[in-house]
């Protein structure tokens, strides 16, 4: 038997701030409860995108600590390279950071790079 990948978990310093940004990126997630220190969506292909504060991994690890650089990264497709500029565009404009502004990359893709509330980034592309 094979394990398969069923959840991805973001550690964050604040639930509201970052379900936020998921939510602009088109996660259908409920908004959490005030003082939720786990919160988590279904996606539409079954995937599951988690959350949990920063308190909760200290309170589960207590020599956890907040990881260095970019170990990891999220990728977004969008329906095409018009979505990726919108898509960058709203988030942007909804006050979120932006890393690298949309381009049509060597390899074929529109491509842009954002960050979440916590520093992660977050790709979006499109073939071309």
């Amino acid at each position: 038997m094979t394990a398969k990948l069923a959840a991805l978990g973001i550690v964050t310093h604040d639930m509201r701030q970052s379900v936020s940004f998921y939510r602009e990126l088109g996660v259908d997630v409920a908004e959490p409860e005030s003082a939720e220190d786990h919160h988590e969506a279904t996606l539409p292909n079954g995937l599951r995108l988690m959350w949990d504060t920063v308190e909760l991994m200290r309170k589960l690890d207590p020599e956890w600590k907040q990881p260095q650089g970019h170990a990891i990264a999220l990728a977004f497709e969008c329906e095409s390279p018009d979505d990726v500029n919108e898509t960058y565009a709203r988030v942007t404009q909804a006050g979120f950071q932006g890393k690298t502004e949309p381009f049509d990359a060597f390899w074929g893709q529109r491509y842009a790079t954002l960050l979440d509330p916590d520093g992660n980034a977050v790709d979006l592309f499109a073939s071309l």
